[in-house]
């Protein structure tokens, strides 16, 4: 007689499976790959594709169930009625293959449970809020933030009664936990953290943030996530989830985009906070294109030598600008002078960036003269591409600050923030002094 094959769930559901890739090559010989070499084809199987090497841009909108039980169960698993949740494509507001394969490779650098791609940053940042908070909760966050952010926290969810409090991203555990303490008399959704800050390159000390949180929510069955912007130094010189963090949130059209022909933004972290962002941004529809998904694939292929390399040209660079008679001070995580700040640098950083602000003798006219003075750095907002950038923040990207804010934050008239791309270093120094020359 002959042998009766094992009936498979598809059998017996009358739902044919979705194909499946081939199993990941994430080691060889025991050694574990790196991230960069995981770039070339995590996540992807040619296969699938008929062979082709690089994935294809899946340009549709929705996607065909094989029958009608198929298209049941996936339902079943959306709605909660089926426990384990959906699998598989149905809609491109939900997901598909292009941002399926990025969400893979953004979650191998930091060793993330998962990750989500966004249309933007501020689209990521919007939709973790927004899964995270509810009217009368409170967000507790570092200072300065990008202006975008305090913008939706202060005067957007603000509207909705959802409350803030805020600590100096330089904050000692004491501060800290003075903060957290005030917001536990309340609800605290969510803690909020950018580091650097933008755009003083000040640190937080993500290690004393859990640890406050840790301490003050105890008794709580749930503690409040930890949520950072990581996206001046990560994921090459930092990498907040090995530090106490939950959820790491990147602007993508900075470093991890690179090429500045691109908008895009990630979250990863635990799958449980990440499940519940899924479920908004299925809801919002704040999901990344296909053809932007494609992009952030090549690009991530060169992610670490693309950053290498403008991280040593900064070296380079701020080592000029620093001895500079016409340059007051700088905010390079590579020259930092404050004890408190060497520390957190020391135990949380592997790099100082190539993003970096400095104060010119003088106040905003004379950084004018120097930025519009400049050759090869082009005068943009932004940061992380191949081409360096300069750019007046107080005048720019945090003119709607409240000046008292600016102020206290440190953000002032003289202050010039810089992102340095991979040109040569020493043609990069020669566009510096010839516009320093100009004050």
């Amino acid at each position: 007689m002959p042998n009766t094959p094992t009936p498979t769930e598809a059998d017996l559901t009358g739902v044919a499976a979705r194909v499946s890739p081939k199993a990941e090559v994430e080691a060889i010989g025991g050694r574990k790959l790196k991230p960069s070499t995981l770039m070339m084809g995590h996540g992807y199987d040619p296969a699938l594709s008929e062979g082709s090497l690089k994935p294809p841009i899946f340009l549709t909108s929705t996607f065909v169930f094989p029958n009608a039980a198929a298209g049941k169960r996936h339902f079943e698993g959306v709605t909660g009625k089926r426990p384990g949740g959906a699998e598989g494509l149905v809609y491109s507001r939900f997901n598909g293959p292009n941002q399926e394969i990025l969400e893979d490779r953004l979650g191998v650098w930091e060793e993330a449970e998962d990750a989500l791609a966004f249309s933007s940053g501020m689209s990521a940042i919007a939709t973790l809020f927004l899964a995270m908070t509810k009217p009368g909760d409170t967000i507790v966050h570092s200072g300065p933030l990008y202006a975008a952010t305090e913008t939706l926290i202060g005067r957007i969810l603000g509207k909705f009664g959802v409350k803030w409090l805020d600590f100096p991203a330089g904050a000692t555990r004491e501060e800290i936990d003075r903060v957290l303490e005030e917001a536990a008399t309340g609800n605290v959704a969510l803690i909020y953290l950018e580091s650097p800050a933008n755009p003083t390159n000040a640190l937080v000390d993500v290690q004393a943030v859990a640890a406050s949180r840790d301490a003050i929510f105890a008794d709580r069955a749930e503690k409040p996530p930890i949520a950072i912007d990581n996206t001046f130094l990560g994921p090459l010189w930092h990498q907040p989830l090995k530090h106490g963090a939950d959820i790491v949130v990147y602007s993508l059209t900075k470093y991890a985009g690179g090429h500045s022909d691109l908008v895009a933004g990630g979250v990863l972290g635990k799958k449980e906070q990440i499940d519940t962002i899924r479920s908004m941004r299925n809801t919002i529809g704040t999901i990344c294109d296909p053809n932007t998904a494609w992009m952030l694939l090549r690009s991530l292929e060169t992610l670490e030598l693309r950053m290498s390399r403008a991280g040593e040209n900064a070296a380079k660079v701020c080592a000029f600008l620093r001895q500079h008679p016409k340059v007051d001070s700088m905010s390079y995580l590579g020259f930092i002078e404050d004890a408190r700040q060497k520390d957190i640098f020391d135990r949380h950083c592997s790099g100082a960036g190539s993003t970096f602000s400095l104060l010119v003798k003088g106040g905003e006219a004379e950084a004018f003269r120097f930025l519009d003075a400049l050759r090869i750095a082009k005068l943009a907002v932004s940061l992380g591409g191949t081409e360096t950038l300069a750019s007046h923040p107080a005048a720019m990207t945090h003119l709607s600050v409240p000046d008292a804010r600016k102020q206290a934050l440190g953000i002032t008239d003289n202050l010039v923030r810089i992102s340095i791309g991979v040109e040569d270093a020493d043609d990069l120094i020669a566009d510096f002094d010839q516009a320093l020359a100009a004050i």
